[in-house]
């Protein structure tokens, strides 16, 4: 994340994720720690993984207190062991206390989201398929939980509801059927944006081919139903596959041939990797 994204995107929301853990005072750390002391801390691995959200780790102390320093031994993207030093925090001991919890959630709920896509963008190497992520992301989250997952292998879907046109059920409802609502997009947005449609049966997939969709969505449907609605487009769209998909049946998907999955599965349902702050200390003053 460059300095313009972290000031303009990131700082407030870890401010607020702060504000929400500190609503007036660590009442613990001012219990046990009244004064300004130096310390450090390490940041270890408790399980095998990938890791991600180093500079965001980071980011929550120096909110804090902007002296805290960190010496990282790995960067995100990397592959980390049980039992490794991930880094070294240094700072005022009440620093490190009070961050402290801010900045693991953040680490591991990243961490455990790029460690879950890698495994399953490891499925789909050798394959034209790419892997993408979706909107099923924490509130307040989805910066992190979306670059969380490039760290993992996967590209990102739309960002956010201003960022590209897709036709889901409910909007080619509103409209009257699927070639109407294509034709009022097509009318509406700029033409720089692509307009997705989202298909649940192959009559669906005829009639968005046919009014001119630029990526058709092939929305729970069966390996074979897939594989069908491949031949009927030809071509004439890009193919994407939604739906329940995870590590145990994408195989089956990748037959079809469809130039992108999407999975939800890669934000609303990886575990955290497991990591913590250990063996804090004062650093004697010389």
């Amino acid at each position: 994340m460059n300095p313009i994204t972290r000031t303009l995107n990131v700082d407030n929301l870890l401010l607020l994720a702060l504000q929400e853990d500190i609503s007036s005072e660590d009442v613990t750390t001012n219990a046990v720690m009244p004064k300004a002391c130096q310390g450090t801390v390490q940041l270890l691995c408790k399980q095998d993984g990938v890791i991600a959200g180093m500079e965001v780790f980071a980011r929550v102390f120096t909110l804090l207190d902007e002296q805290t320093e960190m010496i990282p031994y790995v960067k995100d993207g990397d592959e980390v062991k049980k039992g490794d030093l991930l880094a070294t925090v240094n700072g005022d001991i009440r620093v490190l206390l009070s961050g402290e919890r801010t900045a693991l959630n953040y680490l591991q709920r990243m961490s455990g989201i790029a460690t879950y896509t890698r495994s399953v963008a490891k499925l789909l190497e050798g394959s034209k398929t790419t892997l993408l992520d979706t909107r099923k992301t924490t509130p307040n989250m989805r910066i992190f939980e979306k670059y969380a997952v490039k760290i993992g292998g996967g590209q990102n879907h739309r960002y956010n509801l201003s960022d590209g046109v897709l036709l889901k059920d409910n909007h080619i409802g509103a409209a009257g059927s699927v070639t109407k609502a294509i034709e009022m997009a097509r009318d509406y947005a700029p033409f720089v944006r692509k307009i997705e449609v989202e298909c649940e049966t192959l009559d669906m997939v005829r009639e968005a081919a046919d009014a001119g969709a630029d990526i058709i969505m092939l929305d729970n449907m069966t390996p074979a139903q897939m594989k069908e609605a491949v031949a009927v487009i030809n071509g004439r769209a890009k193919t994407e596959c939604s739906g329940n998909v995870t590590k145990e049946n994408i195989a089956m998907i990748l037959d079809a041939g469809v130039d992108y999955v999407s999975s939800g599965a890669l934000t609303h349902s990886a575990p955290i990797l497991d990591v913590s702050l250990k063996n804090l200390h004062p650093i004697e003053q010389v």
